[in-house]
């Protein structure tokens, strides 16, 4: 098998046939590229693999990277297998990389409260943000999720809001009564219509409006998140991820079961929601240290 020859075809399957996006052949091309110098003139099999990845990681190549050589690497050898260039694909046995997942960072209550005191709700959008925090917090939802919301998504009566997920699938999320009222308020707020002003609302379907009057974007809200970040002095990255987290963790601390978050949160699976249990471990640990008394204490100090 001529492996120069062979990427190429797959590279043009790619583009022509797949039609895969730059970012996606960029990558395919850098990772295959260095298999094939690696590769050299050896027959291709799953030891050779094997010992690839441990070059890759030898060269201190991060174990992401490392996994993402190897879903090109099983790329190319599915095309193969399913054009009959070859009869066995010696990447399907090949072990990922293990990766360790960081625990997510989740705020405390005293840092959510805190994070919320800093739109000015005396202005529509100072209104508006502190009615995207209170959902976010609330709900838990993905960041996409909160921008392709429309109005009739929101079920005030019910108190929930119906979200499209991950592969367009659909949840029915419940809503804080607190969150809710905010979200009221923002959507009756009657500067939310004033003819002739710039942000005068312009998509009638859209729940969140930027100051054109136009549904919001994610980028928006990451830049918003930062601004409210610098003004409350809290340490560390706040994003809107960090309040799924965070609303996961704080459920769970107050007794809510994993399957109840899982199904909050949207996961397909749910050891992806097992991990917030380390969180709150960590999280009540931290408390324990500030609370307790004797928690400072060194063995070394006297009675």
């Amino acid at each position: 098998m001529h492996l120069k020859r062979t990427i190429q075809d797959f590279m043009l399957h790619m583009e022509m046939v797949k039609n895969a996006s730059e970012h996606t052949l960029r990558n395919y091309h850098l990772d295959l590229k260095a298999f094939e110098s690696f590769v050299a003139k050896r027959e291709v099999d799953k030891k050779l693999i094997r010992n690839y990845l441990g070059h890759l990681q030898m060269k201190g190549v991060s174990k992401r990277t490392v996994l993402r050589h190897l879903s090109s690497i099983r790329s190319l050898f599915k095309y193969l297998l399913r054009k009959k260039k070859i009869h066995v694909n010696p990447a399907i046995d090949v072990e990922n990389p293990k990766l360790c997942k960081p625990i997510p960072k989740a705020l405390s209550y005293q840092e959510v409260e805190e994070l919320f005191r800093q739109p000015d709700t005396s202005k529509l959008l100072g209104l508006r943000d502190r009615s995207i925090m209170e959902l976010f917090y609330s709900s838990g939802l993905r960041i996409s999720e909160l921008v392709s919301l429309n109005r009739f998504d929101f079920n005030f009566r019910e108190r929930s809001i119906r979200v499209k997920g991950k592969g367009k699938k659909e949840r029915v999320v419940p809503m804080t009564q607190t969150a809710a009222r905010w979200m009221q308020n923002y959507l009756q707020d009657p500067r939310r219509y004033e003819k002739g002003k710039p942000h005068c609302e312009k998509d009638h379907e859209a729940i969140f409006l930027n100051k054109w009057g136009k549904r919001l974007t994610a980028r928006s809200i990451d830049r918003l998140f930062k601004n409210y970040l610098r003004k409350s002095g809290l340490a560390g990255n706040i994003t809107p991820h960090i309040m799924r987290h965070t609303i996961a963790t704080h459920c769970l601390e107050k007794g809510m079961d994993l399957k109840t978050i899982q199904v909050l949160l949207g996961h397909s699976s749910l050891g992806t929601t097992t991990i917030y249990t380390r969180v709150s471990t960590r999280l009540k640990r931290e408390a324990y240290e500030r609370a307790h008394p004797r928690a400072k204490k060194s063995v070394n100090d006297k009675r």
